[in-house]
């Protein structure tokens, strides 16, 4: 029979001290992969060679912890309530990934989406059950708790400038230590340097830091022992001051919505309890805010070993003073607070009153932070960000743009989506403007773009039911047990609320720490008996165990074969930059391909390979081989910018320029905002056009001079929207008339006789730096077609001759063209 009452662990033996080896060695090896895990760049799902080999090797211990899990857990699979069959619905999860693989933008993007769904699947089946048991349940939130607590203090060990020796305690494991250096623990973009630990990207790392934060609040509230109060009040101060450090709007806007939010969850005493921690704790962050941003700022530029000190012990000594008072808030004032509002906590919505307090006192702080003069008490980089805390802030803006064009996207890919990478691959095609970004940076949005209506569907329905049951059992269940799995609700709701704002689920130890803790609330819900099935306990058992051990097992084969594949890729890189040997490069190549036949970066070393040397003995072999590989890449990748470019550019090598502008033109709606692609299409056009003009081919020449005029016409629409796009959004993509596309297209326009025409679209093109040569025919061509009308331009003429005075000849020469 099931155990449909809250908080009621099953036990693995019949006495809680005494386990099977098994379960030792998943609970260790569970330890060891989340110990692990986020110093691989929290396992970032960066769709680039570099970040392939962490992401193969999670999949392949998952796939091995998930196997243990089987074995430790076989004869609790037995189908009675309603939390065993989500052990069943999660393999929905991946299954809706490898069903979008049937309209994938990008068969590789797409396949790698379908690797972490497996890992969450994998980690989720695995929690549902081991969760349930009291010690493993205790043993792993101890263990996320500690991981958090290395993490933030990895990241202040690089902030004040211990970068060798952050780089040396982790190097041994981690892949992305550099010359005892882990990159962009401090990541410095246009505000300065900013504090990113493990993630290499501030924004998650603010998610991360502010679901810590409640945890660590929340763990120093439910603690019973001095010690455990002392080391959860002792980090508040560090996770405090780190998520200033980020400089995260996102964070600090996000942070108020889900305290309140988990306000709503606790009794009025411990309401007041959790306002006072964070008000303590925070007065005392902000004490010493200034001077901790000033001594990281000076120790990351030149290396001081005395201030550094100075810095260390300011921080150690003002956590070490809150822990004291948090110490006795937490165990004089909280057992008073429960007495005295004993009273109040029965009254109905009694825990209603506070939060609706904290909202006003939140808005009220708010205000005084962004509106007033209080927040020049914070550092410089501070305050110029919360300056621009407001709904016309560019990244506010941009975010919105994301979101209507990943709408735009859905439309197209409505039902089971464009795959895993759909938004990497395709915003292109979408975009209003030419911003760069492979992240919608909303894992929501960027989920139904991925898998579409139906994959979203089974995807929200999932995490939804698991909240909706795990709270109506918190309801009703008594504070201990309340506080044995509240932890996992911390950190989903945390981490998936500020989901809403950026791609934190694109670090897949991020996702593993969602999914974690959903099998946790999963583990914890208040469950139901399912009415007996016509399949036996012990037949279900049977297929479930056979069911996902055979599948653990093929994936884990796969994610073996997708590592040797990575390090093949990686290994053909190193060689081909330093061999010269063709028979050596090809055959590292071939290895990776060998394993994936369309791996995109071996697939355009291979097709670059033959191209060189089709270039040095021009025998067809080789181009055929290059068109050959290269075709199949595209197979797989059909909106690959840099396959198509390397296929138009084999091509014109070739001289088959129809082919090559064919392709240009056909693909210009995937790369609207792409100056480069709109310059080699009417280049390629004027070139085709101007050659079949001299062989006196009009129907020819009309096609693609027509062509190119209406690429060009595309452009002038583009940049007149760029115009109206908000003064607030920083475009980081120029998107104008280039000196190229202005002189390939007036020359479109000088050889069809229009001479008016062609110096007005050249004198949009026309640029002061005359000794490049692009600039220089820009000129000439201008010249020469205000001369056709009876113009002229000395000033222009004259810079033009000195700059090279060979133009004299070619302007003469221009002149008498016949036209």
């Amino acid at each position: 029979m099931s155990n449909p009452v809250y908080g009621k662990q099953a036990k693995t033996s019949t006495h809680d001290d005494k386990r099977p080896a098994m379960f030792w060695v998943l609970i260790v090896g569970m330890i060891l992969f989340l110990a692990w895990s986020p110093f691989q760049a929290a396992l970032f799902n960066g769709q680039m060679l570099e970040f392939e080999k962490p992401l193969y090797c999670a999949l392949i211990i998952s796939m091995i912890l998930l196997i243990l899990g089987i074995a430790t857990y076989y004869k609790k699979f037995k189908l009675e309530d309603q939390r065993d069959w989500l052990a069943v619905l999660v393999m929905l999860l991946p299954l809706t990934y490898v069903l979008s693989l049937i309209s994938a933008a990008s068969h590789y993007l797409a396949m790698n989406m379908v690797v972490v769904q497996c890992i969450y699947a994998s980690l989720f089946i695995i929690t549902l059950y081991a969760l349930r048991d009291r010690l493993s349940n205790r043993i792993i939130q101890t263990a996320i708790m500690t991981i958090a607590y290395l993490i933030i203090g990895f990241g202040f060990i690089n902030w004040f400038g211990q970068w060798v020796l952050a780089g040396r305690l982790v190097g041994w494991f981690a892949a992305w230590v550099l010359n005892n250096r882990y990159i962009d623990a401090i990541w410095v973009d246009a505000n300065g340097p900013r504090l990113t630990s493990v993630f290499q990207y501030a924004n998650t790392y603010a998610a991360f830091l502010m679901a810590f934060l409640f945890a660590a609040v929340f763990c120093l509230m439910k603690s019973k022992t001095w010690y455990g109060k002392g080391i959860h009040g002792f980090m508040l101060v560090p996770i405090f001051i780190s998520l200033f450090l980020t400089l995260s709007r996102g964070g600090l806007v996000m942070l108020p919505v889900v305290f309140v939010l988990l306000l709503l969850f606790f009794k009025p005493a411990r309401q007041i309890l959790w306002i006072l921690h964070f008000a303590i704790a925070g007065l005392a962050s902000f004490v010493i805010l200034s001077p901790i941003t000033s001594w990281g700022l000076q120790l990351i530029q030149t290396y001081n070993g005395a201030k550094a000190a100075q810095a260390w012990g300011v921080l150690l000594t003002t956590s070490a003073v809150t822990t004291l008072v948090l110490w006795f808030v937490q165990s004089y004032l909280s057992p008073r607070l429960e007495k005295g509002l004993q009273g109040l906590a029965s009254r109905k919505l009694s825990n209603l009153w506070l939060p609706i307090g904290a909202v006003v006192i939140t808005g009220l702080f708010a205000f005084l932070l962004v509106g007033t003069g209080l927040k020049s008490l914070l550092p410089a980089n501070m305050e110029s960000r919360l300056e621009n805390i407001n709904f016309r802030q560019h990244s506010v803006l941009e975010r919105i743009t994301f979101y209507r064009d990943a709408s735009k996207l859905i439309a197209d890919y409505p039902l089971i989506g464009a795959g895993g990478g759909g938004w990497a691959t395709l915003y292109g095609k979408y975009q209003d403007y030419g911003y760069t970004s492979a992240q919608a940076h909303n894992f929501f949005m960027q989920y139904l773009v991925e898998v579409g209506i139906i994959g979203f569907v089974i995807f929200m329905a999932f995490i939804l039911y698991i909240f909706y049951k795990y709270i109506k059992g918190y309801i009703k269940t008594d504070d201990e047990n309340r506080d044995s799995y509240f932890l996992y609700l911390i950190l989903a709701m945390s981490i998936l609320l500020h989901s809403l704002l950026d791609f934190n689920m694109s670090y897949v130890f991020m996702g593993i720490l969602v999914f974690v803790s959903l099998g946790g609330m999963a583990a914890a819900m208040d469950s139901k008996s399912l009415k007996r099935l016509s399949m036996s306990a012990s037949g279900f058992r049977i297929m479930y165990s056979s069911v996902i051990g055979i599948l653990s097992i093929v994936v884990l084969f796969a994610g073996l074969r997708f590592l040797q594949s990575a390090n093949a890729a990686t290994y053909a890189k190193r060689i081909m930059a330093v061999s010269t040997s063709f028979e050596e490069i090809q055959s590292a190549i071939n290895k990776d391909l060998e394993l994936r036949p369309t791996h995109p970066d071996s697939v355009l070393r291979l097709a670059a390979l033959y191209k060189n040397v089709y270039e040095q003995t021009k025998k067809e072999e080789f181009y055929n081989a290059a068109i050959e590989v290269l075709n199949t890449g595209l197979k797989a990748e059909p909106y690959n910018k840099t396959m198509i470019n390397s296929k138009v550019s084999l091509l014109q090598m070739k001289g088959e320029n129809e082919q090559a502008f064919s392709i240009l033109e056909n693909n210009i709606s995937n790369f609207n905002w792409d100056n480069d692609w709109y310059n080699m299409l009417i280049t390629q056009a004027y070139t085709i056009g101007n050659k079949a003009r001299e062989q006196k081919d009009t129907t020819k020449e009309q096609k693609y001079f027509q062509a190119g005029l209406a690429a060009y016409q595309k452009v002038l629409d583009g940049v007149a929207h760029i115009k109206t796009v908000p003064p607030e959004i920083e475009l980081t993509r120029t998107f104008e008339v280039t000196p190229g596309i202005a002189l390939s297209t007036g020359k479109i326009e000088f050889m069809s006789g229009k001479p008016a025409e062609a110096a007005s679209i050249l004198k949009s093109g026309l640029k002061d730096d005359l000794s490049d040569a692009t600039n220089r025919e820009v000129a000439r061509y201008y010249i020469v077609a205000l001369q056709q009308q009876g113009q002229d331009d000395k000033a222009l003429y004259d810079k033009l001759i000195k700059a090279d005075p060979k133009e004299k000849e070619q302007i003469e020469q221009l002149k008498a063209l016949k036209l």
